[in-house]
């Protein structure tokens, strides 16, 4: 195998690790929605660390993003 060839196989591993950011952040809401129609008035609270929860998440899948491309690329 040439190293361009396992280059390009570890960029798409390395992007598998959106599936798992795509997959938390569809936990994440829907958790917040199932507490929120339960909870009305204390969704208010949790909204904060719902933002938090999407950030952290969202980031981990942007992290897996940035290695595929400087797999890909570098």
């Amino acid at each position: 195998m040439d190293p361009t060839s396992a280059k390009l196989i570890g960029a798409g591993l390395a992007t598998m690790g959106m599936i798992g950011a795509g997959a938390g952040l569809g936990i994440l809401f829907g958790n917040y929605l199932q507490a929120a129609i339960r909870n009305p008035s204390a969704a208010g609270g949790e909204r904060v660390w719902l933002f938090l929860g999407m950030a952290l998440t969202e980031s981990m899948g942007i992290f897996a993003l940035v290695v595929a491309l400087l797999l890909r690329y570098a």
